[in-house]
């Protein structure tokens, strides 16, 4: 009798190979397989692997021909997403995110928004914390991204609305489609940042 698990792994570059190249069901395992090695790994060595994975995962998508194969891709990258190597350059990797928002399927759109949500704590903690001393040129910076954001995701809520959302009273009350998808990040930015920053503060 034939076993459904996948051959034992010892590299994030292994999993992904499979995840892009191996069949179907491989590939499926393959992203599930990510978490565990993530929390598993005991090699610091682990981690260039990571940065790597992540700073190439817009190239990687580009050539990726299955949807199944997309949705796992995605997925796998937004489990490893937060150790990416780029502090000084947080939002490298948003105009991939807010590509990834227009794409019909579910799972694809929540995990870029939960990568870009990923990024909304440290952009606006000199907001949300200003007693402590803050860097006015990073500040400054986290501003300027923050804008940048907030103008780019009302332009997805323009090009996604239908006259049929305006029954909907709640967010939460929303069909499941890109337009709820973007409309919660919105709204964790207004969480985040008060409305007042978010109406003056740009």
């Amino acid at each position: 009798m034939k076993s459904n698990s996948i051959e034992p792994v010892q590299t994030f570059s292994e999993l992904f190979h499979l995840i892009l190249n191996g069949k179907k069901e491989e590939s499926r395992k393959a992203a599930r397989e990510v978490r565990k090695l993530l929390y598993g790994s005991k090699s610091p060595g682990q981690y260039n692997e990571i940065k790597s994975i992540i700073e190439n995962a817009p190239n990687e998508y580009v050539n990726i021909i299955e949807d199944w194969r997309m949705e796992n891709f995605v997925m796998a990258v937004s489990v490893i997403y937060f150790l990416h190597d780029k502090e000084k350059q947080p939002d490298f990797l948003f105009p991939w995110l807010l590509y990834l928002l227009k794409n019909h399927n579910g799972n694809i759109r929540n995990s870029a928004r939960r990568m870009i949500e990923k990024e909304l704590g440290p952009l606006t903690f000199h907001i949300r914390c200003p007693q402590y001393k803050h860097s006015k040129s990073k500040s400054k910076k986290s501003d300027h991204i923050l804008l940048s954001l907030y103008l780019a995701l009302n332009q997805l809520l323009d090009e996604f609305w239908e006259p049929k959302y305006k029954k909907y009273k709640y967010l939460d009350s929303l069909p499941t489609c890109p337009y709820k998808t973007v409309q919660l990040i919105v709204w964790r930015m207004y969480e985040l940042c008060g409305e007042v920053y978010i109406e003056h503060g740009f």
